[in-house]
């Protein structure tokens, strides 16, 4: 990529965080309009899971696939391919006549997904070299999920209310045609330096992992064990298939060598638990609001805004002081007030007064807002220019990942915990046990974080990162090197 000037980098950065943000709003808006949704398809639990959850697993699922393509042919390419698919998914899914084709629209929503988040954070790390100034853009591309946040239960709950749920989808048109159109004209087409082969057999083991695991932990409370566990027993032998073919590849779609930088391993875990949070967080907050509280999509919007505004504020602080003081303090601040707020809901039962309501909607917003920033600096920073878009994939790939196990597990178990009993009075008590999932989920956070930012964990960043330039050099020159 050619060198930029100041104005351009920032120009490159506002288009990338346009994509960002069509797909985080998705995200958030689909939440506040779950309950309309689910009154006019007449969508069970489990429907709603597969609703949000048919999205994040198909992106989970193809984001190291997109990674590596931009790589290879390049990286503006496979963005603009990503905004035409996901704003053609977008038109669908407000043209869905029932909740099967409104589930199929949504997973053509993650093919042109999947290519956008990561290849966008890959324009950004090889167009903000300096590691001081690549870390507030990242802090600014932070910032943009907290103004997702923001703004999204406020005009889901408006358009849903004035309009109708489909409305929803008709937001990402406008804002998908003016990034092409800008991408078109100023984004520089980049790739890395030598192409990376495909690699067929690991993207069919990532997809029999990730969608057999999602299924058995959905449908285990309606379809049972008989029907659960044969999907389990696939996503281990997908896993153990993994872990034993991917070492064994020249260009590995999954390269394992990434796993030997403890902040890596870290950013992994931390990504996959906080987003886990998240996606269980919104999903029994929108049902409870609007399904025990009796709130219009409008008034549950306006109750979220104290999770929502924080993420938004606390976003850009967390990129600076990852830039200034590292990547540890954030996390920290982060695990504590996300364990914080799930104690608040597990033991305390929030959702029953106004008071604690609120402080356990603020608190999570605070975790949340700072937990983004560290993630995806300490996944990109250290790896080889070369290799950005694969390890920005696999950061991405834990977020949609977590996203994905966190409303499986949480709506399973609410799923299970409702039973047949009626679903206004026994919510909070089902809602228990999830509320504990993600406290947990926030200890995660807090204790990896720690674990994994201090000086020993900072040795193996530079040895595997050290490792990985070597054996670049040595594949450029044709040379053979050893795994």
């Amino acid at each position: 990529m050619p060198e930029l000037s100041h104005r351009r980098r920032l120009l490159v950065l506002a288009i990338c965080c346009m994509s960002l943000l069509i797909v985080s709003l998705d995200n958030t808006v689909l939440n506040v309009a779950l309950p309309a949704v689910q009154r006019d398809l007449h969508a069970s639990t489990a429907g709603l899971q597969w609703t949000i959850d048919a999205y994040t697993l198909v992106l989970a699922a193809l984001l190291m696939l997109a990674g590596s393509t931009a790589d290879r042919i390049g990286r503006r390419k496979v963005f603009m391919a990503g905004l035409v698919l996901f704003s053609a998914g977008s038109l669908l899914c407000s043209l869905a006549p029932t909740l099967e084709l409104l589930i199929a629209a949504r997973m053509v929503q993650a093919v042109g997904g999947s290519m956008l988040n990561p290849v966008a954070m890959s324009i950004i790390t090889n167009t903000f070299t300096d590691p001081r100034e690549r870390a507030r853009a990242i802090g600014a591309w932070g910032a943009v999920v907290g103004i997702s946040m923001a703004a999204g239960p406020l005009v889901g709950g408006v358009l849903v209310e004035s309009v109708g749920w489909r409305s929803i989808f008709w937001l990402n048109l406008p804002v998908g045609l003016a990034a092409l159109l800008l991408t078109l004209r100023f984004v520089p087409e980049s790739r890395a330096p030598k192409a990376r082969r495909p690699d067929p057999v690991g993207q069919v083991l990532v997809i029999a992992l990730f969608g057999s695991l999602t299924y058995a932990i959905i449908e285990a409370p309606t379809a049972g064990a008989a029907t659960s566990l044969p999907f389990g027993a696939v996503a281990l032998a997908a896993l153990a298939a993994l872990l034993i073919y991917e070492p064994r590849r020249e260009e590995p779609l999954v390269d394992l060598r990434f796993f030997r930088s403890a902040p890596f391993t870290g950013a992994t875990v931390i990504a996959v638990s906080a987003f886990a949070a998240l996606g269980g967080f919104l999903f029994l907050s929108t049902l409870y609001l609007q399904n025990v509280r009796g709130l219009d999509a409008l008034h549950a919007g306006l109750w979220m805004l104290p999770m929502a505004l924080p993420t938004f504020l606390c976003a850009p602080l967390s990129g600076r002081l990852v830039g200034s003081t590292g990547p540890r303090l954030p996390l920290v601040v982060a695990g504590a007030a996300m364990t914080a707020s799930g104690v608040l809901f597990a033991a305390f039962d929030a959702e029953t007064s106004d008071g604690t309501l609120f402080l356990g909607y603020l608190l999570f917003g605070i975790g949340f807002g700072f937990v983004n920033a560290p993630i995806t600096n300490t996944a990109v920073s250290g790896m080889p220019r070369a290799q950005a878009g694969v390890a920005a994939a696999v950061a991405s790939t834990s977020r949609q990942l977590g996203q994905t196990l966190g409303v499986a597990v949480v709506g399973a178990l609410l799923a299970a915990g409702v039973g047949s009993s009626s679903y206004r009075e026994a919510f909070v008590s089902a809602a228990t046990p999830g509320w504990w999932v993600l406290t947990a989920c926030g200890l995660t956070v807090l204790t990896v974080g720690a674990a994994t930012t201090g000086p020993w964990a900072r040795g193996t960043a530079d040895r595997a990162a050290a490792r990985l330039g070597a054996e670049e050099i040595r594949e450029a020159v044709g040379a053979p090197g050893r795994r």
